[in-house]
């Protein structure tokens, strides 16, 4: 009798424990690491920057929501898919750091955050779209 209430007990714990939600994590990747996450199916690649800086040149297929607008957090979320990756960059990292911290307190799943920012990914001459 006592097995059988153990064994109930630690199905009912396993049953539970794989019920409990997956958090969400910003991650934070290099410009290599960045590359490769980009060239997924169903990612949102989202440029955080002011509309000035991303008319001198952007990541390909990347959707402009500038972090530095009154109304971001606001537009931040439209037409994004909470399930799908989210992959964000700025400048240099601060803003996109910024900006990945509340895809994820919304509720994002995957957070992707570039290191170094445009800049870096500039500097390893990668595509960049005028």
């Amino acid at each position: 009798m006592k097995k059988i209430i153990v064994v109930c007990l630690f199905l009912g714990f396993l049953s539970c424990k794989s019920q409990e939600k997956k958090e969400a994590i910003v991650v934070d990747v290099n410009v290599e690491e960045f590359q490769q996450l980009i060239s997924q199916k169903g990612v949102q690649l989202i440029d955080v920057r002011t509309p000035a800086e991303f008319k001198e040149g952007y990541i390909k297929n990347a959707i402009l929501i500038d972090y530095m607008a009154a109304d971001f957090k606001e537009k931040a979320f439209e037409g994004l898919d909470k399930s799908k990756p989210v992959l964000v960059y700025c400048a240099s990292g601060g803003r996109s750091a910024k900006s990945a911290k509340i895809y994820k307190e919304a509720g994002f799943t995957k957070v992707y955050n570039l290191l170094g920012g445009f800049r870096a990914w500039s500097a390893k001459g990668l595509n960049i779209e005028k």
